[in-house]
């Protein structure tokens, strides 16, 4: 049956009230319209855009101490390990090659499927592809170690041999990178791309300085990857037939003149011609612990990376109470409204849209009001899955192909 114009006319301006209305009763009241309403306070977080602007970001009251001038790095962040706070960084999302550092990530998705109480026994097959000029425990095949064995080899000595062992007991080398792949996005670190899970230089293998501190973060929560991050001396392997090896990171163990930092956990250093000198540091005071990740520094020589995290702690440290947060390590959760279903919420819409339009990807997005009507909600899934698609490309257009 054929609608008359006016009809259709009608039609068109109802439901175009209707959606008037919705988005009025969404959105806040102008300070005009009700002035009876006093202003909102502002939040004490800055927006995550921050961590995405180029140069030095840091948000100090007029108390707080100066940033250490003599930081040469391409990137680095500094945050409260507790908290999440980031209280300053430099490009902190600027993707660069991660080096060793990215076995923290390895250690977080492995660790879990193989703990230290394993035993297994190599093969020669286990210990092909290990790249050239990589740095060894000692991992020989036809020998029998418990995985407590291998871990230390990973975390003291960054043994890509042990390495490659752990990942053909996860399931196997592409099996490991692709889950470590997922848990990076898990723990909503957006910046790292895993070709090689030993962080051995790979073409389109990055990291950035913010989602480093995720990894050092997210594996302070872990007792056996704190215990392995913190151990300066052990015996390789744990049985007749051993010899000592030592942690590579100079902060803990306090070689090559570098001095211990005081309270230091550890984590991990790491070194490749392509990524320079890289690290995740830890160190707890009192009762507040920090994370300070250094990518690159660009003057110093080798040892340069250990006294740039030592100055970006101590800043820390002095800093504390004096300076508000430009952002934060703990990954964006979904809000929903009060009353409102999980499920039918713009936010699980527009979340189901996002991860159909980026292959499993989602982005998480915010509800910013209560349930809609059904064509609100199909409108805004559609918006954002535009907007989702149109932030992937910008983002490949930005880091290239991977």
């Amino acid at each position: 049956m054929t609608i008359p114009t006016f009809r259709r006319a009608a039609l068109a301006g109802a439901l175009a009230s209707v959606l008037g209305a919705q988005l009025l009763a969404a959105a806040p009241a102008s300070a005009a319209g009700r002035p009876q309403e006093p202003t909102p306070p502002r939040p004490a977080a800055a927006p995550p855009s921050w961590l995405y602007r180029s140069g030095t970001q840091v948000r100090a009251q007029p108390s707080a101490p100066a940033l250490p001038a003599d930081v040469s790095a391409l990137s680095w962040v500094v945050a409260d390990a507790d908290s999440g706070d980031v209280l300053a960084a430099k490009n902190a999302h600027e993707p660069l090659p991660p080096a060793s550092t990215l076995k923290s990530l390895f250690a977080l998705t492995v660790l879990p499927q193989v703990p230290g109480t394993v035993r297994h026994t190599v093969t020669d097959s286990e210990l092909e592809g290990i790249g050239e000029g990589s740095s060894l425990v000692g991992v020989d095949a036809g020998r029998t170690y418990s995985a407590a064995d291998l871990w230390r080899g990973v975390f003291l000595s960054s043994g890509n041999d042990a390495v490659h062992v752990l990942a053909e007991m996860n399931g196997g080398w592409k099996a490991t990178a692709r889950r470590m792949q997922a848990k990076a996005r898990a723990l909503g670190a957006r910046d790292t791309h895993v070709v090689s899970p030993d962080g051995y230089d790979a073409p389109g293998q990055v990291s950035s300085a913010y989602d480093l501190a995720v990894f050092g973060r997210a594996g302070l929560a872990h007792p056996e990857f704190r215990r392995y991050c913190s151990t300066a001396l052990a015996e390789f392997p744990d049985g007749d037939w051993k010899y000592g090896i030592q942690n590579t990171n100079r902060l803990l163990t306090g070689a090559d003149g570098v001095d211990p930092y005081p309270g230091i956990i550890g984590v991990k250093n790491g070194y490749t011609s392509g990524a320079g000198h890289t690290l995740i540091a830890a160190a707890q005071r009192g009762e507040r612990t920090l994370v300070a990740t250094v990518m690159n520094p660009q003057k110093g020589g080798g040892l340069a990376v250990y006294e740039e995290a030592r100055a970006l702690l101590d800043w820390g440290f002095a800093a504390d109470g004096r300076v508000r947060p430009v952002g934060s390590l703990k990954p964006t959760a979904p809000k929903v409204a009060a009353g409102a279903s999980a499920s039918t919420t713009p936010a699980a819409v527009a979340a189901a849209a996002a991860a159909r339009a980026s292959e499993g990807e989602a982005e998480t997005w915010a509800a910013t009001g209560g349930a809609a009507a059904g064509v609100t909600v199909v409108a805004l899934a559609g918006w954002s899955a535009f907007v989702v698609r149109r932030r992937r490309l910008r983002r490949e257009g930005m880091y290239g192909e991977w």
